[in-house]
């Protein structure tokens, strides 16, 4: 879905991503965990790019270059000292200096929270247009259990009026089940000022993002409220949180194919990525895991376990069961991807077969070729990658091997069990083996010379 803004007010994004994430018990900065095979934060940044901000600042802790390169082309500024998500955001000050003006918008986010929607977004966008125009907006939500969120306090309209974070919450307030989600649209004339009079005055000695309620009450400024479901709002802030919050995109990724036309005989085995495409009529057996960078054209069927990543299958292929296609793969119209074959950086044309225990890497396999049982394409020296170029209506037999550098010309025969090191002509025949030997009686000989050595042994 691409969400058009509902209003023409100049608009900035600044996403928190300074955090440490120190119960992920991880060497790697917690937006960097991978939600559907994609960084926490690259949700979240794709998600408010549906607003179509003129401006994104991603606030980012000291040391943290993996981040600025994970977000990359987006600005990064750098929050030294760490006292809060209000001088979080207040080191946006000169990046948004064009935006901290009456009439323009900022949208606080968090890049952790991975998981909210385009229309929560627009709804947000909508409150702050609605009259009297507020000059804060807040995303709110209920809480199945509210321990550890800041409660939001409403006056008799139900607008926001104060945000207790639960550390300074007295028993009454912890009672609210209305929590803090986070995300918050400020008028941008409003917001420095505002944090400007932000003091460290709480049990944690931070400068709070959400003491901006407060202010915006005392100073006779509008506020509202926009509440989204839980699920939405959730933070990733443990594995745990990281495990819940797949199962919940993976539900809508699925529940996307299939309204999108595809037949997953068993969804929840079925496990996609962010940027997973597929066509119509596509049929996914059941326990198929889908990595980055996977597209799928119409009518392809993928058998029950196969492993996909960086692959593009076109229209009408067999792929599985027992298949892993590697980044690079490109399986071209009505090909047959057999039961243990793995096939990486190579391309395999219309209607060519591999369906059973090879290797195809590094490779380009012409259209209608056969790739039998146990072949291997030898890509790899122990130094260099090097290519097979195998022409169309090629037969190779089962058991082959083609030792890269090599290019086999159409329709050429490759005897079962060879080990093709030099290029084969069209049509050509190629035999590369050892010549058979048969010793009379050896096989006799062979075990009345081992069996009284075995029978020693057994007894």
């Amino acid at each position: 879905m691409t969400l058009m803004p509902a209003t023409q007010r100049p608009l900035a994004v600044v996403v928190l991503a300074a955090g440490k994430g120190k119960r992920m018990k991880s060497a790697r900065s917690k937006v960097l965990h991978r939600l559907a095979g994609r960084p926490l934060i690259q949700h979240v940044l794709a998600l408010l790019a549906e607003l179509k901000p003129q401006e994104t600042v991603v606030v980012v802790g000291p040391g943290m270059p993996e981040v600025e390169a994970a977000v990359a082309p987006q600005r990064c500024v750098v929050q030294e000292n760490q006292k809060g998500t209000g001088e979080a955001v207040q080191v946006t000050r000169a990046a948004l200096a064009d935006f901290a003006r009456p009439g323009h918008d900022v949208l606080v986010a968090f890049g952790d929270t991975p998981l909210f929607r385009p229309e929560t977004l627009a709804a947000m966008v909508a409150a702050r247009d609605a009259e009297p125009r507020p000059d804060l907006v807040v995303m709110g939500f209920r809480a199945a259990d509210p321990s550890g969120y800041g409660r939001i306090l409403q006056d008799d309209s139900g607008a926001p009026r104060a945000i207790v974070e639960h550390k300074d919450a007295g028993p009454e307030e912890r009672a609210i089940d209305l929590c803090n989600a986070g995300l918050m649209l400020v008028d941008g004339g409003r917001l420095f000022d505002w944090l400007g009079q932000l003091a460290p005055n709480n049990a944690q000695g931070e400068y709070y993002l959400t003491d901006l309620a407060g202010l915006a009450v005392r100073d006779g400024a509008g506020t509202a409220l926009v509440e989204a479901p839980e699920e939405e709002v959730m933070g990733v802030d443990s594995r745990a949180d990281l495990a819940v919050a797949e199962a919940v995109i993976q539900t809508r990724l699925r529940a996307a194919a299939m309204a999108g036309g595809a037949t997953l005989v068993d969804p929840t085995t079925v496990w996609l990525s962010a940027d997973t495409r597929l066509g119509r009529d596509v049929t996914i057996q059941p326990s198929v895991f889908i990595g980055p960078g996977v597209t799928i054209a119409d009518e392809v069927e993928i058998r029950s376990f196969c492993h996909l990543e960086g692959v593009a299958i076109e229209s009408g292929a067999i792929v599985g069961p027992f298949a892993r296609l590697r980044p690079g793969a490109v399986i071209g119209p009505e090909v047959h991807i057999g039961n243990f074959v793995e096939v990486k950086k190579a391309t395999l044309e219309r209607g060519a077969k591999a369906n059973h225990l090879a290797y195809i890497g590094d490779a380009k396999v012409g259209a209608g070729t056969n790739v039998g049982a146990g072949t291997i394409f030898c890509n790899y020296d122990g130094y260099a990658k090097h290519h097979c170029e195998v022409g169309p209506g090629v037969f190779i037999g089962s058991n082959a091997a083609l030792v890269a550098p090599v290019t086999v010309g159409a329709g050429a025969l490759i005897a079962a069990g060879s080990t093709v090191t030099g290029d084969v002509p069209a049509d050509a025949l190629a035999i590369a083996r050892g010549k058979q030997t048969n010793i009379r009686d050896g096989a006799g000989r062979y075990r009345a010379t081992r069996q009284p050595a075995k029978k020693a042994k057994e007894g």
